[in-house]
């Protein structure tokens, strides 16, 4: 099997449970503004993750875009959809540009449901994401944008494994649910203090545990539940060597 890049689901899989599913798995380039799933409507592919960062986003009707998750190389983007029928209003699309490996939705969803030691990983990324969903559903609602800001730099930080993350304002407005003067005027403010460095589609975190004494108590939440499952994924994949 030829080595391909760094996946925790895949990672957590014993070798002849991922074998055997990664002759079904097909690499392919995520650019920018990829689109992974839309609403209202069942994926083609599951995509596993192996590099960049995608953005779960719900859009209203008046064109106002939040972002409600983020997915990066620890998961797998449709992973909630694989639960039931139900049609997601999310909509999933590449924020940094990345790698993947998929695979039909169908013919994923029959491989799971019939291997309890590839379903056993995936639910507990399942229960990961729907913790994110949960705690960043209520930032969203609670907080102020500086502490917001602060967590989601962070959180992008924790999935690309770089402290430079190339992030244009549309964007930034768009995941805080803020207007560009308003993500402006945060990021000048941080700036100022020395904890980033921001210029036009580039945000570099240069002291980052100031950056995470700003940002709110969701943070910690967040890269809790992460780092239990990435060290579940260890576990697993030292028991498998």
């Amino acid at each position: 099997m030829n080595e391909v890049p760094t996946n925790q689901i895949l990672s957590m899989l014993p070798l002849a449970v991922k074998t055997a599913l990664m002759r079904g798995l097909e690499p392919v380039a995520l650019p920018v503004r990829t689109v992974l799933y839309e609403p209202e409507r069942m994926p083609d592919h599951v995509h596993f993750m192996t590099s960049g960062m995608a953005s779960v986003v719900t859009s209203m009707r008046n064109g106002e875009v939040v972002e409600v998750g983020l997915v990066g190389y620890e998961g797998v983007a449709e992973a909630l959809h694989l639960l039931g029928p139900a049609l997601l209003q999310t909509t999933c699309f590449m924020q940094i540009a990345g790698t993947g490996l998929r695979m039909r939705f169908g013919h994923f969803q029959q491989q799971l449901f019939g291997n309890e030691q590839l379903l056993r990983p995936v639910l507990g990324y399942v229960q990961y994401q729907a913790l994110v969903l949960a705690q960043v559903a209520a930032c969203n609602r609670l907080h102020e944008v500086q502490e917001r800001f602060a967590r989601w730099l962070l959180m992008v930080a924790d999935r690309v494994d770089d402290p430079k993350l190339g992030l244009t304002q549309e964007f930034l407005g768009q995941m805080l649910g803020s207007r560009r003067s308003t993500v402006t005027q945060v990021a000048g403010e941080l700036q100022r203090a020395g904890i980033i460095h921001y210029s036009r589609g580039q945000v570099h975190i240069l002291n980052r545990a100031a950056l995470e004494d700003v940002a709110c108590e969701c943070y910690q939440v967040t890269r809790d539940a992460l780092d239990r499952f990435r060290g579940t994924a260890l576990e697993a994949a030292g028991s498998y060597s």
